[in-house]
């Protein structure tokens, strides 16, 4: 095992470079967002800590500010149909690549959930009216017109009838209304999509993923994005010139320097480490005690670069979980990230 890690450590130095976990932080919220692409945001607490472990400062009330004041991030369903926090000048790139092979699921979905076709034609309808009428409106007022509208919202219905929305261009996660985050017309919050040229298009999805997640090779690209196979390789293959090429088959973009591995660092669930390409075998061996059954993906102290335990934060205070005896220097600096994640996380 030793061997072996020994032998990771260049792939797993890159990687953690490039996905800025060490070397030069992002300078703010949207610098991280734009490098990473898009990140994980089911989950809006660990959106926000993904952006917090590859800055050096800030707040997580800089999140809300750049998704309702600013307008430069938002949060929509694009990679593999998950909701991800993505800067809002990335949207019409993502939404024209990942989204057109969700919609046989989505019929599939609206199905399962009751609404017929036509009941989901005059849901997107209502949806949008109310929207165009009094602007961003939470869950609560779209389930409303939606129920106005005799379309059904019990179950996962309603969350479907958004969904397909989404898929359709209609509309996005905008800004925060208190503590919810409310949805908005994409006309309206974004303005209007520039056309997007397919072939330029994956050329610049392979260019922008390779500059977080890289080395890489197609496989990873496709299944990140969940887009065809024949699509990550045209991709890929658009920017060849532009391209390293390693002895263990993986491309990357050229990078200036080789970057140690970081510090011990506190990484938050889902956190796009674990969610950039096929396998997570080179951060992760004990996958059953970070990812569970149902697909959640816990938080974990990184040592070494590798993943060395998990955490919690119960009642605003960070509870470490580590699997083995660590030096004083890595407990110590490890509570250290607990304190910064703490302040990171504290209400203004």
């Amino acid at each position: 095992m030793a061997s072996s890690r020994s032998a990771d450590r260049p792939l797993l130095a890159a990687r953690l470079a490039a996905q800025r976990l060490s070397g030069t932080p992002a300078v703010d919220v949207v610098d991280a967002t734009r490098h990473l692409l898009a990140v994980q945001g089911q989950d809006p607490r660990a959106a926000r800590l993904a952006l917090r472990a590859r800055m050096a400062c800030g707040h997580a009330s800089a999140v809300d500010r750049a998704l309702t004041d600013e307008r430069s991030l938002i949060i929509t369903s694009v990679n593999r149909g998950t909701l991800h926090l993505i800067a809002a000048e990335d949207e019409p790139l993502l939404h024209a690549l990942t989204t057109p092979q969700l919609l046989s699921n989505s019929d599939r979905r609206l199905r399962q959930e009751g609404v017929s076709a036509a009941a989901a034609r005059r849901g997107i309808t209502a949806i949008v009216k109310a929207l165009g009428d009094d602007g961003p409106l939470t869950r609560a007022q779209l389930r409303a017109a939606l129920e106005k509208a005799g379309v059904p919202t019990a179950r996962q219905a309603m969350v479907h009838v958004l969904f397909r929305a989404t898929l359709d261009g209609l509309i996005i996660r905008g800004p925060m209304i208190g503590r919810e985050h409310a949805f908005a017309l994409v006309a309206d919050w974004l303005g209007e999509r520039p056309k997007i040229d397919r072939d330029r298009a994956l050329a610049e999805l392979a260019r922008r993923y390779l500059a977080g997640h890289g080395p890489a090779e197609d496989r990873d690209l496709a299944k990140w994005a969940q887009l065809p196979l024949r699509d990550a390789r045209a991709g890929l293959k658009a920017i060849a010139s532009e391209l390293d090429y390693r002895p263990d088959g993986l491309v990357d973009l050229p990078r200036d320097e080789v970057v140690p591995l970081p510090p011990p660092r506190l990484l938050g669930p889902f956190d796009p480490l674990l969610l950039g390409w096929r396998s997570r075998g080179l951060v992760l061996d004990r996958a059953e005690e970070v990812v569970t059954t149902n697909g959640i993906i816990k938080a974990i102290a990184l040592i070494g670069g590798r993943a060395a335990g998990t955490w919690t934060m119960p009642g605003g205070h960070v509870e470490l979980r580590l699997w083995g005896q660590q030096s004083r220097a890595t407990t110590d600096a490890l509570w250290c990230e607990a304190s910064a994640v703490e302040a990171y996380l504290a209400a203004d």
